[in-house]
């Protein structure tokens, strides 16, 4: 089908559980119509028939033996080998790197909040984006191999937070937060009351503004999108 004047038309790939906050978030920030897809009850689309692909965020972890989880990995992987562009965020990061051939494990740990990450390489999906920036994360799994022949983008003292590989990006943080949705999270987290205070209390109108710097990839990504829908209907 030739759209090349229409608006993108996304699959989402929601693998939240039924989270209220990520369909809202996404909706927020993209630029698109948006095909939405529990995956977690309903699976992936039957289809590639979209401009591009968002595996959105998740309380699962991809290594986990869940009947749900292999088929979003094998769709991932192949609308990777039909040139769609992805984006991947949190969970969806992991789900990319282990559909892509690279490995995600259990930290041990548990990083949450708004934290730096620095850029350790040029990329147009952080593009605008500063060298050093704030953005919340929530994660007690991180990707500890990339796939073959990505580029790790973005990283912190928590490991890998963003990659690329051809028009395919994965973000362990989470640039489609709000603060509801930063303090929602924190409070259905097993914290030790100290921590969830500091976390609470570093969910901030200044922290929230710094944060909505990462919010440009969205744009940058759906720029990207774009451009290869461009290339897909000129070849």
């Amino acid at each position: 089908m030739n759209r090349a004047s229409d608006r993108l038309r996304i699959a989402l790939l929601d693998a939240s559980h039924g989270d209220e906050h990520t369909p809202r978030n996404f909706r927020r920030e993209l630029a698109a119509d948006l095909v939405e897809f529990d995956v977690t009850t309903d699976g992936p689309p039957a289809d590639f028939d979209f401009d591009a692909v968002v595996v959105t965020g998740s309380s699962s972890s991809v290594y986990w033996d869940r009947e749900w989880i292999r088929p979003l990995v094998a769709y991932v992987a192949d609308a990777d080998e039909r040139g769609l562009p992805i984006l991947g965020v949190c969970y969806g990061h992991q789900v990319l790197a282990t559909a892509l051939g690279g490995r995600v494990e259990d930290m041990g740990r548990y990083e949450i909040g708004y934290r730096e990450i620095t850029k350790v390489a040029d990329d147009e999906l952080l593009g605008g984006v500063p060298d050093t920036f704030t953005a919340f994360t929530t994660h007690s799994d991180a990707v500890t191999e990339l796939p073959p022949d990505a580029t790790l983008l973005a990283e912190n003292d928590y490991g890998v937070h963003a990659f690329r590989r051809g028009v395919a990006w994965g973000v362990q943080f989470h640039p489609e937060y709000d603060p509801e949705t930063a303090r929602a999270i924190t409070n259905e987290k097993e914290l030790s009351d100290e921590r969830r205070r500091s976390v609470l209390d570093g969910i901030t109108e200044e922290n929230y503004h710094a944060a909505c710097r990462t919010k440009r990839l969205f744009d940058n990504f759906t720029d990207a999108v774009r451009r290869a829908r461009r290339e897909r209907v000129s070849a």
